[in-house]
């Protein structure tokens, strides 16, 4: 009996740690660099590299906050990339959301790589490189099959299907030469999921039984206790809110969540109702996804938005973008009355199906009370399961972490507090506390068999961009934009004699937000009195350069405005010497 109780010790621990197959005499190593997706929700995007192989995971974009005036996307600052490019192999997609592909583009106009991605991913790539007059580049695409091995460089990839709240959502198992990575991506595990395909959590414990080097997961939903629910429950939500409605339904969501726009179409036929898409990427991606077969829906069943008058109102269903309450998205122009054909009636019925991502809660407010002042019918979190997550919860990433088991973990995508979180939950999961690290964007993780520890810090950060004209916003236009909203600006004009070192007429001061309207003429007298009395105290060589005189000048009314009002102005004086 006590033989039998050592020999099933053995296979338990064996069986509870399964990396200890790994060989630690393998002198290999591979580098691992988040270059954003750390510290933030989106902009997901990193760097795994070995000697004589790197790898791009995903190239997402993310969102400004306020104070980044007429800044429309982030994407990640592509330095680390031009370092390393000569032994760049390949870009590698996990799935087509717009914080993992977004930057794409933006890449794509410095460097060329291979994209190895799943169709519909590839497809929403091709619909950016189009956009961006990059049609021709459509040839480094490389389409991937799921649980089929690519070997690219020195490492074999492959692609496990994983569910989330987009279609072809994808982890990644990776072969290096210093052993197995995984990367979860984005994902929960949904047993019910609305195109049957569940996550494919029998290659997860493929692997888990080779032994795992390092797993890196997810970590969005880290905080929640429990599991997310699966996407058929919105399902039975949104029939309950088309009992309801009486008039038109216009249902708001991501236009990268195909599942959920898919269950809105199916109700809209069911109830008799014909579809109308509206929102450039919400059209474009539903254009995808039925030409390529994921949406089964009849062409009969969807009428353009120029036809919606000729319907009685409840028989329409409008399924439109803005659930972020995006200032030039479908739904915000309705709010406002500006969009050229839906206007709203008090009879309509507006379904928000998604959740605000952190930073746009404002935005999503005062879309809310746009709505709600016209009167319509506003279905957000009053109805529990209007919205699902689709990031795992705790207990979901419990499952992922005992079927790795592995020896080294990094959680990844989402703030500190998210992968701190993760951390514990893999503490608690038997993942030895000194083989965890929690990193920041530029953080380059070195992991081998024996060890993993920070090596580096390489250039991280966001490159601005206006989306409108697709170009990119140098740092000191966002800075100088932003010094103006915070602290004002000064204007003065002078011309100055340098025979008797006196303004000549007056000086054109003008500022903004300094000082209210009334106080304009106090203000400008004291900044009159300041440069006259200046003047008066220089010597007279120092007339002879205007450019020194500007900068004694902006120096005098910054000392002045700092002491008087507390504000670090922007200060641009033009003098002209005479």
């Amino acid at each position: 009996m006590r033989a039998s109780i050592e020999e099933n010790m053995e296979a338990q621990e064996a069986r509870m740690q399964p990396w200890r197959q790994i060989d630690t005499n393998i002198k290999e190593k591979i580098r691992f660099t988040p270059l954003g997706g750390l510290g933030e929700i989106g902009g997901n995007m990193a760097v795994l590299e070995t000697e004589t192989t790197a790898i791009v995971i995903d190239v997402g974009m993310s969102f400004p906050d306020e104070t980044m005036h007429g800044v429309d996307i982030l994407i990640p600052d592509f330095s680390y990339l031009e370092t390393i490019k000569d032994k760049i192999k390949a870009i590698i997609i996990t799935h087509g959301h717009e914080d993992h592909i977004g930057a794409v583009p933006y890449l794509f106009k410095d460097f060329k790589f291979p994209i190895y991605a799943t169709p519909l991913a590839l497809a929403m790539i091709e619909n950016k490189f189009n956009e961006h007059h990059l049609k021709a580049d459509t040839s480094y695409f490389r389409y991937v099959t799921k649980r089929k091995q690519y070997q690219i460089g020195d490492m074999k990839i492959e692609w496990m299907h994983m569910t989330h709240s987009i279609i072809d959502a994808c982890s990644l198992a990776i072969e290096t030469p210093a052993g197995i990575i995984i990367h979860t991506a984005d994902f929960k595990i949904d047993h019910t999921p609305i195109d049957g395909f569940t996550a494919d959590l029998r290659r997860y414990a493929h692997y888990g039984e080779r032994g795992v080097l390092c797993l890196f997961s997810d970590s969005t939903n880290s905080h929640n206790q429990g599991f997310t629910k699966s996407e058929k429950v919105v399902g039975g939500t949104f029939d309950a809110l088309f009992d309801l409605a009486k008039g038109r339904i216009i249902m708001s969501t991501f236009s990268s969540n195909v599942h959920r726009i898919y269950q809105a179409m199916e109700r809209a036929v069911e109830y008799g109702r014909k579809i109308c898409v509206i929102g450039r990427s919400m059209e474009r991606n539903v254009e995808t996804t039925r030409t390529l077969g994921y949406v089964d829906i009849d062409d009969a069943h969807f009428i353009e938005v120029h036809e919606v008058a000729k319907y009685p109102d409840e028989e329409i269903l409008i399924v439109t973008t803005g659930s972020q309450g995006e200032t030039m998205a479908a739904l915000n122009r309705m709010a406002t009355d500006e969009h050229r054909h839906i206007k709203l009636k008090p009879t309509d019925t507006v379904i928000i199906s998604a959740s605000a991502i952190p930073g746009n809660e404002s935005s999503v407010s005062s879309l809310m009370n746009k709505l709600m002042k016209i009167g319509v019918t506003v279905r957000y979190k009053e109805f529990g399961d209007i919205h699902v997550s689709g990031h795992a919860a705790q207990e979901e990433q419990k499952l992922i972490l005992r079927l790795i088991q592995p020896k080294f973990f990094l959680p990844v995508h989402g703030e500190y507090n998210h992968l701190s979180r993760h951390a514990k939950t893999a503490i608690e999961c038997g993942v030895d506390e000194r083989n965890i690290l929690l990193m920041s964007d530029g953080d380059q993780i070195e992991i081998t068999p024996k060890y993993l520890k920070k090596v580096k810090t390489v250039k991280s950060g966001k490159t601005y961009i206006d989306n409108q004209n697709n170009i990119q916003i140098d740092d000191d236009v966002v800075i100088d934009r932003q010094k103006l909203a915070g602290d004002g600006i000064i204007n003065v004009a002078a011309q100055i004699s340098q025979e008797n070192q006196k303004v000549i007429g007056k000086p054109i001061i003008t500022t903004h937000g300094i000082v209210p309207d009334k106080e304009d003429k106090k203000f400008q007298k004291e900044i009159e009195t300041l440069i006259e009395t200046l003047l008066l105290s220089m010597k007279p060589e120092s007339l002879k350069n205007h450019k020194d005189i500007e900068n004694d000048i902006r120096n005098a009314i910054r000392k002045h405005v700092i002491r008087t009002k507390k504000r670090y102005p922007l200060i641009i004086p033009t003098i002209f010497i005479v």
